[in-house]
């Protein structure tokens, strides 16, 4: 199965020390996606977040995100914000979203799409449940 990775969610690794592949192969997901919008954000926190430990973790999460496959979006689709990108993505192919993002989760539940979040800081749950 298929899986759209979110800007925190490429994170985890570094901020919880979860195998986020892992636990995602363990949930059935061995196809893992990464927007630009996402790569994007990731470089944007890597070069200018404010905490270290977030600088830290995006880079990590950038280095991660290069065994993932890139999704590329049309020229429609490079202005929009990761979310809205990532939201797109899952309804045109029928994936899954892993996140962290609140907000997000709420507006993927809404929709139907099914979602991966990290539970207790330990290990992944999926949900497609209205929220």
């Amino acid at each position: 199965m298929q899986i759209i990775l979110d800007t925190n969610a490429l994170m985890v690794p570094e901020q919880f020390g979860v195998d986020i592949f892992g636990e995602l192969a363990r949930l059935g997901y061995v196809v893992w996606i990464v927007p630009l919008s996402v790569k994007r954000e990731l470089a944007f926190l890597a070069d200018r977040a404010d905490k270290g430990a977030d600088k830290v973790a995006a880079r990590v999460a950038l280095g991660l995100a290069e065994h993932c496959l890139a999704a590329n979006e049309d020229a429609a689709e490079a202005n929009v914000d990761a979310d809205t990108a990532i939201e797109r993505l899952a309804q045109s192919s029928g994936a899954a979203v892993f996140t962290n993002d609140k907000a997000l989760k709420k507006r993927l539940f809404s929709k139907g799409i099914t979602v991966i979040y990290l539970r207790q800081g330990r290990y992944l749950e999926t949900t497609k449940k209205e929220y």
